[in-house]
């Protein structure tokens, strides 16, 4: 596991979160909501390509 990846899922929260605040305190909650989903549609991904790396490896290793 890379600590890259770590940074990164901490980089978008804290983006996320200052532009939830920002659209939130302006009035614009659907928008706010929607940067929210987009933040973690793209965590879920950097996620989801690091568990198939896994599961390769792990085949690799067993010769599956």
């Amino acid at each position: 596991m890379d600590v890259d990846l770590i940074f990164k899922i901490a980089a978008i929260g804290i983006l996320v979160s200052v532009l939830n605040q920002v659209l939130a305190r302006s009035g614009r909650d659907e928008q706010a909501t929607m940067v929210t989903l987009a933040g973690l549609v793209v965590v879920l991904m950097l996620v989801v390509r690091e568990i198939s790396a896994l599961f390769d490896l792990v085949k690799e290793l067993f010769g599956l």
